[in-house]
Parts: structure tokens; sequence; C-alpha cells
């Protein structure tokens, strides 16, 4: 869940990616990166954004235990998709609804442009990642004072495309966590799952005694395809999971 607070994405400095064309677009707590095969029309990008965010702020005027909660919170059969699918992560994962957000807004404007046509899409999304392409792509990994583990990456296979990348952190940036991770990554075909994962993950690991318990626990949730934790100097990784230097 994310607080008000803006803090820069200096992690986007880092991002190599020359074949394919760069924007960037704020909508209030909404702060996106695109990178695409071609162009994205700026207006094509805020209107989804309205909509979606319309679509979580009517809800939650609604009923603003949606907003709150830390807990997963059943939703009307009426709710919009990605309401319903912001519940059901939720629910799988044990946290609250807002806990999977920026995922699942990355997700759904990264479906909505492969819908359009496009070929290559990668949405960020305050470090959550919705990722379709067609050559391999490596995907940093910043876990703040653990410098030993600043120059690796994730290998993102094409065929392993749509996926959602989604981290989390309890030392690193402004997401609210109860835990002490410097960053726990997560993998999965649904991208607001992965961004909900994270955070219960991130939530569960206050030590590198914890670690192979976090890993324990992913292990028993269908759709996820792979996670790193780190922690200081220590690291553990589990799943669909490739690294390069």
């Amino acid at each position: 869940m994310k607080t008000q607070k803006y803090q820069r994405r200096f992690y986007r400095d880092w991002v190599n990616a020359k074949d394919l064309h760069l924007m960037h677009i704020m909508a209030r707590e909404t702060d996106l990166q695109i990178l695409t095969n071609k162009p994205v029309p700026k207006d094509f990008i805020e209107e989804r954004i309205r909509q979606y965010r319309w679509d979580i702020e009517n809800y939650i005027s609604r009923d603003r235990r949606f907003l709150v909660t830390l807990k997963p919170i059943a939703v009307e059969l009426t709710a919009p998709p990605i309401i319903k699918a912001m519940a059901d992560a939720g629910k799988i994962a044990n946290v609250g609804p807002m806990a999977t957000v920026a995922g699942a807004i990355a997700e759904y404007i990264g479906r909505d442009l492969l819908k359009a046509g496009y070929k290559d899409v990668i949405i960020e999304n305050g470090g959550d990642i919705f990722l379709k392409s067609r050559k391999m792509r490596a995907i940093g990994i910043y876990a703040g004072k653990s410098k030993l583990w600043n120059t690796l990456k994730l290998k993102i296979k094409p065929k392993d495309t749509p996926i959602g990348v989604c981290t989390s952190s309890g030392t690193i940036g402004h997401s609210l966590s109860f835990g002490y991770a410097d960053s726990v990554i997560i993998l999965s075909k649904n991208t607001a799952l992965a961004d909900a994962v994270a955070t219960a993950i991130g939530n569960l690991v206050h030590s590198k005694k914890d670690l192979q318990r976090a890993v324990d626990f992913v292990r028993g949730i269908k759709g996820i395809l792979g996670i790193v934790i780190i922690i200081k100097n220590n690291m553990i990784s589990w799943g669909k999971v490739e690294f390069i230097e």
C-alpha cells in the first residue's frame, strides 16, 4: 500500500532499452514508465489511467474498507474487473486489496496496449512491472545498502511473457511493510497477485531465519512462478528464476 509521499524513481535512470519508445506519465499517485515497440498516443494512456483510477476511487467511495483494510475483503459481484482482480489477489496472499494496486494498474494498461496491437510492452509502476517482449530482457535488482547484489539482474525470456515482476521492500521506498527485507521480488503471470505476494512476503521476513519459511509459503501459492528475497548479505531464490550479471 502506498502513501501519498512522492519519491523520485531514480532507478529509471538505469533503463537501457534503446529498441523501445519510452513514455513517462503521472496522474496523482499513478506514476508510469512505459516502453513499447512503437509510440503510444499520450491521450490513450491518460484515458486508461482515468478509467482505472475512477473504478478504484468510485468503489472506495462506496466502501472505504477497500482502501484502508490490511486484510482480504469481499467485493460486490457487480464491481469492476480491476476491483475483483485486486480483491482476489489480496485474498490469495492474505493482504488488503490496495496492496495490489500498482501491479493491477500496470497489467490492465499493459493488456490494453497488447489488445491495441503493440508487440513489446513494459509498464513499470513504482517498481512493479508488467512485461511482454519479443526479445530477452534483463531486470535490475536494487537492494538499497546491500551493494553485493547491485550487479545482479533477472533474465526474462520472451516465451515466459507476458509476466508480472513485482517488488516489495521493508527498507527502501514508501511502501507500507512490516518486515525488514531489502528486496522481495515475485514473478507471476498475474501482476496483481505478484504485487500482493511481494507485500505478504515483505511483511513476513524480519531476518535471514525467515527466508526458508517465506519460500515455503510461496511454494504453496498457485500461480507464483518464482521468488527472490534479499536481506543484507543473504539471498534466497526459488522457482523459474534466472540471473545474469
